[in-house]
């Protein structure tokens, strides 16, 4: 990890990102612009007004993440505001795709999406690589009233549907609030799961930070909140011990796979393996996959003292994987995952009251700023983001 800022006040005063920083970023995340087409009672940002900035400055911030990994980015998040609403976002997409991302992600309520089907098509051009992170929050009117000041349920479906028409890879974002739409998180996941294109769900405790005024006590859910009603909601399709933390941050991230059974089911992968015995296999990074975790067992098999644990990883996974997986060409390899495998995650943020030092200096999401600092989310939208850094 490449530091930036020198330690001044000490965490979380000093990010760019500064030397007690302890988690690369696995996530980039570059708010192209400030406008919004909503005004969400619970927003982050509190967007709604603000400029569209260049591709010149755009790209700046690009090479700067790309730079500041050792040339080695994962995940480059375009957000805003709502950043459809930018004029040349396609533009943006494209000079995204050239600077060697593991992935692009379009962080989106998704209203352009439901309205403009020429812009999806424009969208299909850069599956591969490319994914649409769909803001979702459940199916009760009252939810959307409660959480983005209007009921969008019908654009929500009608954006998934024309994703799925231009066979866009999409990954459903629900923010989780006690009292809200806490109940709806297994019919969430079951619809995610259920819908041709959408490759999982990632759930979002509400954090509260921006424009929110809600009680705190009343409305906080943790993330073992969510997984406890995951596993009631789902009537144990989903269980507690499905999930595994990511290295990343152990404390805020946990993640589990699905895989399509031989009866077109789905079933986690943890369930037939005990995933616990192979943490060492899966990289330090929100860019897990199954077929990097095979990886890393091949490459391990070199390693005497691994060898063992290395063919059991194998052989627990292969009904996950076929034989010929390997030399499938990128396309199928793509095909072939889009329609057997699908991930669930849960991603806690911390608030200032909830505020913790360690997870602070875990934390793998980070703002790309246009002034070049690289500043760990919560951190950001608790601190920085009302202020000239």
């Amino acid at each position: 990890m490449k530091v930036h800022t020198k330690v001044d006040k000490g965490c979380p005063f000093d990010c760019g990102v500064c030397p007690q920083h302890d988690q690369h970023a696995c996530i980039g995340l570059i708010e192209v612009t400030a406008k919004c087409n909503l005004h969400c009672p619970l927003c982050y940002a509190d967007a709604g007004k603000g400029h569209f900035l260049g591709l010149d400055k755009i790209e700046n911030m690009m090479d700067f993440f790309q730079e500041s990994e050792g040339g080695q980015a994962e995940i480059l998040q375009i957000s805003g505001g709502e950043p459809t609403l930018h004029p040349e976002i396609t533009e943006i997409i494209k000079l995204a795709k050239t600077k060697k991302f593991k992935y692009v992600m379009l962080n989106t309520n998704g209203i352009r999406i439901a309205e403009d089907e020429a812009f999806v098509k424009e969208l299909g051009q850069f599956v591969g690589g490319f994914e649409i992170y769909l803001q979702f929050d459940g199916f009760k009117e009252s939810t959307y009233q409660d959480l983005r000041g209007e009921n969008l349920l019908e654009k929500k479906r009608k954006a998934i549907d024309n994703l799925a028409k231009y066979k866009i890879p999409t990954t459903l974002v629900a923010t989780i609030s006690k009292g809200i739409n806490d109940d709806e998180v297994g019919q969430i996941f079951t619809f995610g799961l259920n819908q041709p294109y959408v490759r999982g769900v990632n759930f979002q405790p509400a954090a509260f930070f921006g424009r929110t005024n809600n009680d705190v006590k009343k409305n906080r859910v943790t993330l073992s909140g969510v997984l406890k009603r995951l596993e009631k909601q789902t009537n144990g399709m989903l269980q507690f011990n499905d999930f595994i933390p990511l290295p990343c941050n152990v404390e805020r991230v946990a993640m589990s796979y699905l895989y399509k059974t031989s009866k077109g089911g789905f079933t986690p992968i943890t369930r037939d393996a005990r995933i616990q015995d192979y943490i060492h296999l899966i990289n330090n990074t929100f860019a897990f996959t199954i077929e990097d975790a095979l990886k890393n067992a091949g490459k391990s098999i070199k390693d005497i003292n691994t060898t063992c644990s290395c063919f059991k990883f194998l052989n627990d996974f292969k009904h996950i994987v076929p034989l010929d997986f390997f030399i499938k060409s990128k396309e199928k390899k793509m095909e072939y995952i889009d329609q057997n495998t699908f991930r669930i995650s849960v991603s806690s943020f911390i608030d200032a009251y909830n505020f913790d030092m360690k997870s602070m200096q875990k934390e793998c999401v980070h703002i790309i700023t246009e002034n070049l600092r690289k500043i760990p989310f919560s951190a950001y939208n608790t601190i920085h983001r009302e202020k000239e850094i």
